[in-house]
């Protein structure tokens, strides 16, 4: 047995429709549909909470078939975590860009945060190429990556 493929990356995020805007707005995500309560038996049973209540929402993603998933729950709610990226279980997304520079200076002036500008990655596997890290507006950690 193996893996075989990819189908979606999720999110739980604070609040749904900002987490939309901020995907759909910043990064050009498309949103293909919105679950305004979700509270299936067999969701309840995956997810572990037999009475948990959430919306969701899925985005494709510019350029692949890859989606990416976000929900919020309503019941019960979460506390934030503590995904800094030096902490045992956060992770990150890298998504491809054509123009790292031109990207960052447009997300600058839609007051996006940054862990850094673009770096010029000088040395290793990809090298002559840019990357950063951002973060969404829970705090999830994005990097934007130009191949050199």
């Amino acid at each position: 047995m193996k893996i075989t493929g990819a189908d979606h990356t999720s999110f739980t995020v604070s609040n749904l429709e900002q987490s939309i805007a901020f995907y759909v707005d910043n990064l050009g995500f498309e949103l293909l549909y919105i679950r305004p309560e979700i509270k299936n038996n067999y969701f309840r049973a995956i997810i572990g909470w037999p009475d948990a209540v959430v919306k969701g929402a899925m985005l494709a993603i510019p350029g692949t078939s890859h989606q990416l998933e976000l929900f919020e729950y309503v019941h019960p709610r979460g506390v934030a975590a503590d995904v800094r990226t030096n902490n045992p279980g956060s992770a990150h997304v890298s998504y491809f860009v054509d123009d790292l520079h031109a990207f960052y200076a447009a997300l600058s002036t839609k007051g996006v945060r940054f862990r850094s500008p673009p770096v010029a990655l000088d040395e290793g596997p990809n090298r002559g190429g840019f990357a950063l890290y951002m973060l969404d507006p829970d705090g999830i950690t994005i990097e934007l990556f130009q191949r050199g």
